[in-house]
């Protein structure tokens, strides 16, 4: 019994030195930068790039190691999908396009027709970036795409630096999310694209099809589409997906 107890006491040691076990599988996550915010509320314990959704696709093409590709369009995931970089990807948020201006709005903004003024600088994503490609639609939609084109200074490789500029005043307006505008309330005002150009603006989610850690991923898929996902997005301002979505 004592050598038994003795043993028990040597083990019970041993354990206390070893580190503790992950009581979460760290999952690596590519996603669009107007997710910056609210990814990280709802899974913490991730490792987190954020970027242009075009260019995290080419880099999970060429090989980056991640678990999850969330993308601000459906397009990107779905050719993933189909050249098997991806699993079969879900929708899981929509957002809106809106026109940014600096708070003091310098230039007198109030209408995207606006932007075709001579002298009005417009900064822009580029168009192989959902946002961009979105800006472009709408343009286009409105009849606006060679005038506004004329007024651009500087094309983004994301959302996040279209915000910046504007916000900085470095352009007198731009296109960005309306969940991104929020972010920065008191350094920009918002102006509404009207609705008949308003483009479908839905996010999508995929598994890495080279993933070591398919089920934590698939899990955390399945929370970001629940209940407790939809709260927290609805919390940052997206919008929730379309019946039978």
């Amino acid at each position: 019994m004592r050598l038994r107890s003795a043993l028990a006491g040597a083990v019970c040691a041993a354990l206390a030195v070893l580190p503790a076990a992950s009581a979460q599988t760290r999952l690596t996550v590519f996603a669009a930068a107007s997710l910056t915010d609210v990814l990280p509320q709802l899974a913490p314990g991730n490792v987190y790039s954020f970027g242009g959704s075009d260019a995290l696709a080419t880099q999970l093409e060429q090989g980056a190691p991640a678990d999850l590709f969330a993308s601000a369009n459906t397009s990107l995931p779905a050719k993933l999908h189909a050249r098997g970089v991806v699993e079969r990807p879900v929708a899981f948020a929509r957002n809106a396009l809106v026109v940014v201006v600096p708070a003091a709005n310098p230039a007198h903004i109030t209408s995207v027709r606006d932007l075709t003024r001579r002298g009005v600088s417009v900064d822009l994503a580029a168009a192989s970036v959902p946002v961009g490609g979105y800006t472009q639609k709408v343009l286009a939609r409105l009849g606006l795409a060679k005038q506004v084109d004329a007024n651009v200074v500087s094309r983004e490789t994301d959302v996040r630096g279209v915000l910046a500029k504007v916000a900085l005043g470095q352009a007198d307006a731009g296109f960005v999310y309306a969940t991104d505008a929020r972010t920065v309330a008191k350094k920009v005002d918002v102006i509404r694209i009207p609705a008949a150009a308003q483009p479908d603006v839905t996010y999508a989610i995929a598994v890495v099809s080279q993933s070591t850690h398919k089920s934590a991923a698939r899990a955390l898929v399945a929370r970001l589409r629940g209940k407790t996902g939809q709260a927290l997005l609805a919390r940052y301002g997206f919008l929730p997906l379309a019946r039978g979505t």
